[in-house]
């Protein structure tokens, strides 16, 4: 161990300490003897203490540790991350005791797997998640350097193949190489495989209907062979050519007529014997088709859309007709068209991700969309609080608007340990749905169970306590097995006393159930007492036949549910068909209110409606047509970059009949539906993207006679469903450029919007799509990536390390350095605490020799009654009294001495004698124990006193008080 100062010159101040301690010993210090000592003693050292703190005590110990951090590449080329962290664990046995290692891991980002620390490692596994997607050994580096804490003997082990593929990791390491760390490289193996992929395909961004045009496509192989490329449209397959391959690089085109207008994905994928990896066989890319607008016609029963399509054909209008399980689950997909139409479609039949994906279409893409109504559409198809409701100009809520039926509706919600997940969260999700959707005057309650029933919230008229209702069902956990019976009598047993108009039940599970006898009794006490109950099983593994015959048999409804996102809708269009509320089947005529550009085509009087499904106009649309209640029947408004229309009546002739066959329907369906067309006719904006790595790079042209916007920026949509803003910055008039990233392959869909001013530019219309087809992880790798690691090795001072030799890891050079340990915070606390003890010497005077003479008699007992018996009876009274004077008088003393005083502290009169003082014992000063009492002097003699002449005059009147004190007390004692 050594000692250091930061500021050695601060040293000289000892020299006037030393001085100032000499001056305050030989001064006159108020204060005498042994507490003079302590006092300048004490306050030498708080002001060496101090002197030291000021400059800079330090002690060192020379340091010979080594710090090691392993840099795992864990991304998808890596053959085998096992044995690389099979190899660090040799390699850290070769480790002293006190070296430290660490292990990280990297991808497209980096994760600690162990931290900096002694302790040994074991072959557990990397378990720290990392996206295998791409590899990004920069990021890794940066993580692996910031785990260094002390100084020299740092290194660092990358054990990669050396394919990255995002970020530079030389940069990485010219800022370790500042820091003195070293980076030791080990290259994993690479497998010599088979392997063709397809590295690009190219086509025109943009296209007219009945154009031709090349596919051109590029194609590398390790091997040599003939293949088949085949060429997709929207997933639809339009061709395919055998090809021959040569090892490298190879080029095809092909020719392509477009067809269909729209936004189209199209995708070359190759096929060929002996290839051993498919992952990288197919590359995408977009083009936008113009020509005549098309439609997306969803029906929810089949065959009820003919009088749509007959409109739709007498405006010119391309069509398509899918049912509601064929809806894309791609953005991209519904990008082909100009508009989307629901046809009675029920909520339960659209899955959550189709909605949420057609209200992103709607509002970043300017795609229309129209809801026409019938018995499984709006609030009778569940779309309360949906997506779609979202997008809507109508809500389902109908609050305030007329008389509705008492409620009493309890859920019976299967909570057992196969809901865990998904399941449970999307039942409490439906649950607190249907809450929101009841009215201050229903009745609800809800039963969880396992293997029996757990009341989550008693029935309870709902009132004002809406919100503790939800915030209760939140809180259902999942656990146990599944028992249905007791649940659902439970259930019933509640509702028999509760007071309400219409009284039903809904039972969710996902499990067979326990018990499956007793069901008869209890299902002909809900007919008996005029309840419903209707059933949800959720998933293969429900007791399908046990559920559906108690729906059948209490009156309700049988749902059997593969998309759990489905939920909330089923047990929202519930609680709508019990309520009964929102169907209105009266006959009336429409009644125009704001027409807008469609009043030429409502002119001429209207046919009548006999019925339409309730509704409620949103705050800011546009109500076309509204009932005599007055509810919505046409309303139109702009959600985002799209436009949507509700016609909530239907149009396959039940309640509309005189509506489908009025001659002036056709012109005002077409009407309604091209309104919702995206507004565009002309592109502002040319789109042209690259992809490099995990980075996208856009540059955006604006086209020839549009004013550039001052501000722009690319909205950019993946299959995540999560938008991310990129501003563009103007490079040249008219000329955007613009950066990305993303995380992980796929299709991506890009929107523009800017401003001019105070004015919106808008450019959803015009967007464009790009694909990262598959990681570059499984790209075939034509450079020498070994070479690429040993540059990193050079650069830092590091070594190209062997697999057969782990322990060489750890088998470099040390240099020793000082680890430093600062005493300043402990010698300001040691200052503060003698500073502390100064003040106790120098203002407290405490009776150190009474109390060790109370210590020793205590520890002595016959000491304390006068030493020995024979003492006792020889007078040991006048002893002890004359002693007891001395301690009075020694205390005097010590007083006077403590507060400076040599003479007495009586005042005396003139030309009075000065009374005898005791002298005080030797080495009775400040706080030393007093010596031993002197004697009592004898009592003069009377006559002595009474005369006050003779020797002792002078002390007469002290002596006589105390005699006469002392005679009086002795008289006392007899």
């Amino acid at each position: 161990m050594g000692v250091q100062f930061n500021h050695p010159w601060v040293l000289l101040l000892l020299i006037l300490a030393a001085a100032g301690a000499f001056y305050a010993y030989r001064s006159d210090f108020r204060l005498h003897g042994g507490r003079k000592k302590w006092a300048v003693g004490l306050r030498a050292a708080i002001v060496i203490l101090l002197i030291l703190a000021l400059a800079g005590f330090q002690t060192f110990t020379l340091v010979k540790n080594k710090e090691v951090v392993f840099l795992i590449d864990r991304s998808a080329s890596m053959e085998d991350t096992d044995t690389a962290l099979a190899w660090a664990v040799q390699a850290a046995g070769a480790k002293g005791e006190q070296d430290s290692i660490a292990v990280v891991s990297a991808g497209l980002d980096g994760a600690i797997e162990k931290n900096l620390d002694p302790l040994p490692l074991y072959n557990g596994g990397a378990r720290a998640e990392v996206n295998a997607a791409f590899t990004h050994l920069e990021k890794g580096l940066q993580l692996a350097g910031s785990l260094f804490g002390g100084q020299g003997n740092q290194r660092i082990v990358v054990i990669s193949d050396g394919e990255e593929n995002v970020g530079d990791a030389l940069s990485a390491a010219r800022m370790l190489k500042e820091r003195g760390i070293a980076v030791d490289v080990l290259q994993a193996p690479s497998k010599e495989r088979k392997d063709v992929a397809v590295e690009s395909l190219h086509l025109p961004e943009k296209l007219y209907r009945a154009e031709s045009f090349t596919f051109e496509v590029a194609i590398r192989s390790t091997f040599s062979g003939s293949g088949e490329l085949r060429l997709y449209e929207d997933n639809r397959e339009i061709g395919r050519k055998t090809v021959a391959l040569e090892r490298g690089e190879n080029r095809f085109a092909l020719q392509g007529l477009a067809k269909e207008p729209g936004l189209h994905r199209y995708k070359a994928e190759i096929f060929m014997d002996g290839d051993e990896q498919a992952a990288n066989n197919e590359s995408y890319a977009f083009t936008r088709v113009t020509g005549s607008p098309k439609v997306l016609i969803v029906e929810g029963k089949p065959g009820t859309s003919s009088n749509l399509e007959n409109a739709l054909k007498s405006g010119l209008i391309q069509y398509a007709v899918i049912d509601p399980g064929m809806l894309p689950v791609e953005l991209a997909k519904y990008a082909g068209y100009d508009s989307i139409i629901f046809n009675n479609v029920s909520g339960e039949q659209v899955g959550g991700k189709q909605m949420e994906l057609i209200e992103q279409a709607v509002r970043s893409y300017g795609i229309g969309f129209m809801m026409v109504g019938g018995e499984e559409s709006f609030g009778m198809g569940g779309y309360f609080k949906t997506p779609i409701e979202k997008l809507l100009p109508v809500s389902m809520e109908l609050q305030g608007k007329r008389e509705i039926p008492s409620l009493g509706l309890i859920l019976v919600i299967d909570r057992s340990g196969s809901m865990e997940g998904d399941n449970i969260r999307l039942a409490k999700e439906s649950a607190m749905r249907t809450v929101e959707m009841l009215r201050s005057k229903d009745t609800v309650g809800v039963v969880a169970f396992d293997d029996r029933p757990w009341w989550v919230v008693e029935p309870t008229k709902l009132g004002d306590q809406k919100d503790d209702v939800i915030a209760k069902i939140n809180s259902i956990p999942s656990a146990g097995g599944t028992d249905i019976y007791p649940a659902v009598a439970e259930a019933t047993d509640k509702l028999l006393g509760i007071e309400a108009q219409r009284k039903h039940i809904i039972l969710l599970t996902d499990g067979q159930s326990a018990v499956n006898s007793g069901y008869t009794e209890l299902l002909n006490t809900m007919n008996d007492n005029h309840m419903t109950m209707s059933t949800v099983a959720v998933g293969d593994g429900a007791d399908t036949q046990l559920l559906e015959s108690l729906a059948r048999g209490a009156k309700g409804r049988y749902y059997f549910v593969k998309d759990a996102t489905t939920l909330p809708t089923i047990f929202s269009r519930e609680a709508a068909v019990i309520a009964r509320t929102y169907i209105v089947d009266k006959p009336f005529v429409p009644a125009i209110v704001q027409p807008g550009d469609w009043r030429e085509s409502l002119s001429g009087g209207l046919p009548t409606i006999y019925g339409y499904v309730a509704a409620s106009a949103k705050s800011t649309a546009q109500t076309v047509l509204a009932s005599p209640e007055p509810d919505p029947l046409l309303a139109r408004w702009q959600y985002g970059s799209g436009r949507t229309v509700a016609w909530t009546s239907d149009l396959t002739g039940k309640w509309s009949r005189d509506w489908v066959s009025w001659p002036g329907f056709p012109d005002a369906f077409a009407d309604m539906v091209k309104w919702t067309f995206p507004q565009f006719s002309a592109a502002p904006f040319e789109v042209s993207t690259t992809v490099k790595g995990n980075e996208v790079y856009f540059e955006v042209a604006a086209s020839e006679g549009v004013v550039p916007p001052d501000e722009l920026e690319a909205v950019i949509s993946g299959e995540d469903l999560n938008d991310a803003a990129v501003p563009l910055i103007q490079t040249s008039p008219g000329i955007y450029s613009g950066v990305t990233a993303v995380r992980e392959p796929g299709s991506f869909l890009l929107h523009l919007q800017g401003k001019r001013g105070d004015e919106a530019v808008e450019g959803g219309g015009t967007g464009t799509g790009f694909v990262i087809p598959y990681s570059p992880e499984y790209r075939i790798v034509t450079e020498d990536t070994g070479e690429q690691l040993a540059k990193l090795a050079d650069l830092t001072g590091g070594r190209v390390l062997a697999w057969e030799e782990p322990g060489a890891a750890f088998d470099f050079p040390v240099q020793p350095h000082k680890s430093l340990l600062s005493w300043e915070r402990a010698l300001l606390i040691a200052a503060l605490l003698l500073w502390l003890a100064d003040i106790a010497v120098r203002r407290l005077a405490l009776p150190w020799g009474r109390m060790a003479e109370r210590l020793a008699a205590a520890a002595m007992p016959w000491r304390r009654r006068g030493g020995t018996p024979a003492a006792a009876e020889a007078g040991a009274a006048p002893a002890g009294a004359d002693a007891g004077l001395a301690r009075l008088a020694a205390r005097k003393a010590r007083t006077a001495s403590f507060y400076g005083a040599e003479g007495g502290g009586d005042s005396i009169a003139p030309g009075e004698p000065a009374p005898h003082r005791a002298r005080p014992p030797a080495g009775g000063t400040g706080g030393e124990p007093a010596g031993p009492a002197p004697r009592a002097r004898p009592a003069s003699p009377p006559q002595e006193e009474a005369g006050g002449t003779g020797p002792g005059a002078a002390e007469a009147p002290g002596e006589g008080t105390l005699g006469r004190l002392l005679e009086a007390k002795r008289r006392g004692r007899r």
